[in-house]
């Protein structure tokens, strides 16, 4: 290929994907399966680096990051970003109205048209653009300046690198807002429940801090110096504004919006165009009860005056514009009391603190349990044993302590240490100078070999079923095993001498334990426990190496090069594959006859490119085998029901799940009819 040919293909691939994009990340309607897309990619990149004269800012495959940077600039805003006033009741909501009216000199009775939007609980952020490409990217900041994140901003895939003008489809309206050169866009960078969940599991799996709710781990994933960690972390964007810009003229907020989808960029389609503040109201309650069935999370609804003439009259009072309000939820909260702190010990030796609660039921589950993260933390809310105290639970969110109630506090409070010394093993704790993890230094302690076998046992990794904490706990106490090898040394009398252990029993666990041996190549490196790497980083290197050996040979500056693998990811896998006795337990798990097959995605098929999610008791077959078949088929397998969701399979007591795909009118298969559909080419 010469130049001029491989410049004409790389136009015509970026075009594609540009155009792919749009149908995945604005219209929520893909028309080809992630394989391809990744096929399409991966040819454009092959082709950019055969001519690096070709690669351009903007190119598709330019999200990867950069190298860390030391500090972020300070970057002033073209237009400030004004912060909203609160309301919180319908009485502030119509005395908003009212204000406004008032402000405009027309009568009380009259009607405003308003615009109702979700406010997402995330990160505000500007983007700016010139001549079509996207050239910087900030946080709010104080509302004239904030941070330049642009190194950041450009890993979020939603974000278009470039203004993408789609296909005309229908007429109307869209054809007429031509792309102005100068425009910066407002939006709120959040993260989905799924990817929230998802990350917090990798980071308890690794020994590291949990984050306390999916906006801080938004906020926090487009802060990081090092611009590969955001880039590993799925973080969604919805754009619900203009700033400054420069060449186009409009005459609402309404139809903003419809040019910010014409210009290709994502805005939520949840948006009303209300007649009235008692329209807005209406579509205030409406979300107030399905908030829960979103798959992010929201803390209110912003009413806006929808007549951009109308606001420049209202125009701003301090850092918050007149022509604008958000109705705060308020938030799902109850108290307790912390009856006790105690210490869990992780399988990577982190010490973490959990506050044990009298039980309350917090958005209509249970709680009795929260975890307090870290020393730091404890001291920051000055939290006590015997406090009074808020806990909150939303959506999917893991309960935390919010505040301690001062008020209640009659002197006996009890103000917690961290331990000096490990609560299981008794050895020396460290807690390393710029992190808030305290850890046990004993590598032989009894804690984390239990908690390194349980997880490799676990239902993401080796999925030994009939193999629980209790019973590992009195393998490790009498001995038997010593690290996950030892699992397949086990005989019928070893397991015999565990509690309530039964010959029944005890053969089933045998037989799950010999068809472990047969594991897929992901789900054994993630059962090894190696700190960073949770389910998704295991099937990356799966599928770059092929096999353990191929991950033991790799240098660290081969594994630092990969697609979201980074320095941090990469200097663990080298040390942990480096290290003397992890050598030897894989060396153990050979000559047991551990041998992980990488199974090969098969595309063409009726699955190919589809979101499933399972819910219910399945019967044929369990939900981790369905689900690890529908990746295997080249399809995607979700946690929770969205937009996004092609089906759901429903099996017997199926709940909110069955409910909100019917809500949603998302096709519903019994088990039976999605493996007839798996068959299907």
């Amino acid at each position: 290929m010469d130049e001029r040919t491989a410049a004409a293909r790389v136009e015509e691939l970026r075009e594609q994907l540009n155009y792919h994009n749009y149908r995945y990340y604005v219209l929520d309607a893909p028309v080809v399966s992630d394989a391809e897309y990744d096929r399409l990619l991966r040819e454009l990149g092959e082709i950019e680096a055969a001519f690096p004269q070709l690669v351009t800012p903007d190119s598709p495959t330019q999200r990867v990051g950069a190298p860390p940077a030391s500090a972020f600039e300070s970057y002033t805003h073209r237009q400030p970003m004004f912060s909203l006033a609160n309301v919180s009741g319908d009485d502030e909501l119509y005395a908003f109205d009212q204000r406004v009216k008032r402000t405009l000199g027309v009568p009380a009775d009259s009607d405003i048209e308003y615009v109702a939007e979700l406010k997402i609980d995330g990160l505000a952020i500007s983007l700016t653009y010139e001549n079509r490409k996207f050239v910087r990217g900030a946080t709010r900041g104080d509302g004239a300046s904030g941070e330049d994140i642009t190194t950041n901003l450009r890993t979020v895939k939603a974000i278009p690198l470039a203004i993408y003008q789609p296909p005309v489809e229908g007429g109307g309206l869209f054809n007429t807002y031509n792309i102005p050169p100068l425009i910066e866009v407002r939006g709120e960078v959040y993260m989905l429940h799924e990817e929230f969940a998802r990350i917090n599991r990798e980071r308890e799996e690794a020994g590291e801090p949990t984050f306390a709710n999916p906006r801080n781990s938004a906020a926090g994933s487009v802060r990081q110096l090092d611009s590969s960690v955001t880039a590993r972390r799925n973080l969604a964007i919805f754009i619900y504004g203009l700033g400054y810009v420069e060449g186009a003229r409009f005459d609402s907020h309404y139809e903003i919006l419809r040019a910010l989808k014409q210009w290709g960029f994502k805005t939520n389609p949840a948006t009303r165009l209300c007649a009235n503040i008692a329209q807005a109201r209406e579509f205030i309650a409406e979300w107030g009860e399905k908030r829960d069935s979103l798959p992010y999370d929201i803390d209110g609804v912003v009413v806006k005056v929808n007549s951009l003439a109308l606001q420049n009259e209202l125009g701003y009072v301090a850092r918050s514009p007149r022509w604008a309000t958000a109705y705060k939820y308020p938030a799902i909260q109850e108290t307790t009391v912390i009856r006790d702190i105690l210490v869990n010990v992780g399988r990577t030796g982190a010490i973490t603190p959990v506050a044990i609660m009298e039980p309350v039921v917090v958005g209509g589950v249970t709680v009795s349990r929260a975890t307090l993260h870290n020393e730091d933390e404890i001291r920051r809310k000055d939290i006590r044993i015997g406090d009074t105290v808020v806990i909150q639970r939303a959506g999917d969110v893991i309960p935390q302590v919010v505040q301690v109630i001062m008020d209640k506090r009659i002197g006996n409070e009890v103000v917690f240490e961290m331990p000096d010394k490990c609560p299981i093993c008794g050895g020396e704790v460290d807690r390393p100078e710029g992190e808030a993890v305290t850890r046990c230094v004993n590598i032989a302690c009894p804690a984390q070999v239990k908690e390194r076998i349980i997880h490799f046992a676990s239902r993401g990794a080796l999925n030994i079923e009939g193999v629980g904490p209790s019973h590992i706990d009195q393998l490790v106490e009498k001995g038997l095993i010593l690290d996950p090898s030892g699992l397949y040394s086990l005989t019928l009398d070893d397991l015999l001498t565990l509690d309530r252990m039964g010959e029944k029993l005890a053969a089933k666990i045998l037989a799950s334990i010999a068809k472990s041996k047969g594991t897929t190549l992901p789900r054994l490196i993630y059962g090894l426990g190696i700190r960073h790497v949770g389910e998704r980083i295991s099937q990356i290197l799966a599928e770059r190496f092929g096999s353990v050996e191929g991950i033991e040979g790799a240098a660290e500056e081969e594994l630092s090069n990969i697609d979201e693998i980074g320095a941090v990811i990469a200097e663990s896998v080298a040390k942990f594959f480096g290290e003397a006795h992890n050598k030897e337990v894989l060396e153990k798990l050979r000559k047991a006859g551990v041998s992980p097959r990488l199974e090969k995605i098969e595309s063409g098929s009726a699955i190919a490119g589809k979101t499933f999610v399972f819910t219910g008791t399945l019967e044929i077959m369990t939900r981790e085998a369905a689900e690890e078949k529908v990746r295997l088929l080249d399809g995607r397998a979700a946690s929770s029901v969205s937009k996004k969701t092609s089906f759901v399979v429903a099996g017997a007591n199926a709940g909110s799940k069955l409910q909100k795909a019917r809500d949603l009118n998302i096709p519903i298969l019994t088990e039976e009819q999605f493996l007839e559909m798996a068959e299907k080419r």
